[in-house]
């Protein structure tokens, strides 16, 4: 099992941050954010009926995904990185990321879905023993994995049709995505940083830490999947020279970390590489960024986009 550091984080409050474009701004000192309101969610008209089916979706990303089949309302328990405005009336009943087995079991489920990252292992154990039936389904980190998921989670809530409609939409709206083909035809080099200042946690993305796949659908390139084959490398002067991005992608509340912009030029080898010179970056939600569901074909365009704006600036 890989378990990501703390991917799935809830947004935080968010300090200012000045969204720019080619025409207001040159594109020296550039930033641009990418929230939850910039990004749509795609969504399919059930095919079956469930009755009597109370669902806690603890698993990343299958809140999301349930409420794209059309099942909004047997949600009776979500984990907190699900954020779309559409879930806000469903409970958290995590802390943080810690699962709580006695609010879960208070909701009366009847299927409670999980991953690997879903934890700790006691709580589990407890709402088994609770007579609750427990699925686990697949991580996602790419749209194979992520068609995966939502067959998965069909067979989880006895609903493979809504389901198989949900995945051809989800394969069609971005295998048809052509904004990043177009957008980004210099190969605009990009490097993905996961960052917790307070934790003391600076990481680089390589090869499968998801952003990967995103960066790469845009028609970017993700030059730390390029040279370094783990999901993630302590950040250090020396990978940065031999990455040397053009652009930086990091989660908001990552960023403001750091201390913002400036903070983050300031940690090992950022200042000297191209993106630190000339301060692009680009941050996105950190609920968002990774969460492989309904609203990734529409995060892959703004992706896009923002990265055309500097590859052709």
């Amino acid at each position: 099992m890989r378990r990501m550091p703390t991917l799935k984080v809830m947004a935080l409050t968010l300090m200012p941050i000045l969204l720019l474009t080619a025409c207001a701004q040159s594109p020296v000192n550039s930033q641009t954010a990418i929230t939850q309101a910039d990004v749509t969610s795609v969504a399919v008209t059930p095919v079956e009926k469930l009755t009597d089916v109370r669902i806690v979706a603890l698993a990343n990303g299958a809140a999301e995904l349930i409420a794209a089949m059309g099942y909004r309302d047997n949600l009776v328990g979500r984990d907190i990185a699900s954020s779309t405005t559409e879930l806000k009336d469903v409970p958290i009943v995590t802390s943080g990321h810690q699962v709580i087995p006695e609010t879960i079991i208070a909701l009366q489920p009847t299927l409670v879905i999980v991953d690997d990252a879903t934890g700790p292992s006691n709580a589990i154990s407890k709402l088994e023993s609770a007579g609750i039936r427990i699925v686990n389904i697949s991580q996602s980190w790419n749209l194979v994995d992520l068609l995966i998921k939502v067959d998965q989670l069909g067979s989880a809530i006895k609903a493979p049709q809504s389901a198989a409609l949900l995945r051809n939409i989800l394969s069609e709206s971005v295998n048809g995505n052509s904004v990043g083909a177009s957008a980004t035809d210099k190969k605009l080099k990009v490097a993905f940083l996961y960052l917790r200042g307070t934790s003391s946690i600076y990481l680089v993305g390589g090869q499968g830490s998801g952003a990967d796949y995103l960066i790469n659908a845009t028609g970017a390139i993700d030059v730390g999947a390029q040279k370094l084959s783990k999901p993630f490398t302590p950040l250090t002067a020396e990978t940065m020279a031999q990455l040397n991005p053009d652009l930086i992608l990091v989660m908001i509340a990552g960023l403001e970390s750091v201390g913002g912009v400036s903070g983050l030029v300031e940690l090992p080898g950022i200042a000297q590489t191209g993106a630190g010179k000339n301060r692009q970056i680009v941050a996105v939600d950190d609920s968002l960024l990774l969460s492989f569901g309904p609203r990734t074909p529409s995060l892959i365009s703004e992706l896009a986009v923002a990265f055309g704006v500097i590859a052709n600036a």
